[in-house]
């Protein structure tokens, strides 16, 4: 073989390679991810289930708690905090919602504790922070919750748990722990959960859907370790779309997300576009395949 042709031959594989490893970037190694399976739906109200849904551990036989523009108390509401995300509740029994409001320079976690009483923990921004507050995500052992900025983003913020953590305190800022860096970026994640201690699911009410190739993707995030006080990576995959079916034509919109370790169901909110929204949004169930 020529010199040339041993040179167009490493040109060609170092572009195969190349083209491999970016596809692999993009979705992931298929035997790692999970497949999710659609199994029924249950009508989400547009009021008061909107927003996202956490399963409840504590106390036991406790139904599934939603948040929509309905459910933000007014007291609240009237300090400025109008909008209330995916919100999640940890295996002890801390329930925690994330708030933010029109503008300012911080965003609010609002926690209920086991024993039913109720406080706020205020975060004021880091530089370059967002001030979207879309989703809370609380880690198997209680200890840490990561929270997500809207937008295109390459990071989850990771914070103490509030209430959980004891070394937080509605008294006192909720300090940033660290972060999760991720090796693909992800579009308008509005909620994710826990599925095991280094596995995230997430929803993503991407409408462009130039980074995986459809719009309102369902995300696997497997993360290098158990997040915390250091900062860890986190690789991404594209599993599905979530879906997609109304009476009305429009622009669905992807909501908050849980997984109910209990039963092995996974929960996804999808509001219908139009008048439909009032009509037939959804709360879809999938098993993992």
């Amino acid at each position: 073989m020529s010199a040339s042709t041993r040179q167009r031959c490493r040109a060609g594989l170092t572009a195969l390679v190349a083209l491999a490893a970016a596809l692999a970037l993009s979705t992931g190694p298929a035997s790692a991810a999970d497949t999710w399976t659609e199994t029924g739906s249950d009508r989400a109200d547009p009021l008061t289930e909107s927003q996202g849904l956490t399963s409840v551990e504590v106390p036991a036989d406790s139904a599934n708690r939603y948040t929509g523009v309905g459910t933000i108390p007014i007291g609240v509401s009237s300090r400025g905090w109008n909008h209330v995300g995916d919100p999640d509740e940890s295996y002890d029994g801390y329930y925690v919602e994330p708030y933010q409001a029109d503008s300012g320079t911080a965003k609010m976690y609002r926690v209920q504790a086991p024993d039913g009483t109720w406080s706020e923990y205020v975060h004021t921004l880091a530089s370059g922070e967002a001030l979207n507050n879309s989703w809370s995500a609380i880690t198997p052992d209680s200890q840490y919750m990561l929270s997500g900025e809207y937008g295109t983003m390459t990071r989850f913020l990771v914070f103490p748990t509030p209430g959980a953590n004891k070394g937080t305190s509605p008294s006192a800022n909720l300090p940033l722990a660290s972060v999760v860096n991720l090796d693909h970026a992800v579009r308008d994640v509005q909620g994710c959960d826990f599925s095991s201690a280094t596995t995230l699911l997430c929803s993503s009410d991407d409408p462009d859907g130039s980074l995986f190739g459809y719009t309102k993707p369902l995300l696997q995030i497997d993360l290098s370790a158990q997040p915390g006080s250091s900062n860890v990576t986190g690789h991404v995959t594209a599993l599905r779309q979530l879906p997609l079916r109304s009476s009305c034509s429009g622009t669905f919109e992807a909501e908050g997300i849980d997984y109910d370790r209990r039963t092995g169901t996974l929960r996804v909110i999808v509001m219908s576009p139009g008048f439909c929204i009032l009509t037939d949004s959804k709360t879809y169930k999938f098993t993992r395949g």
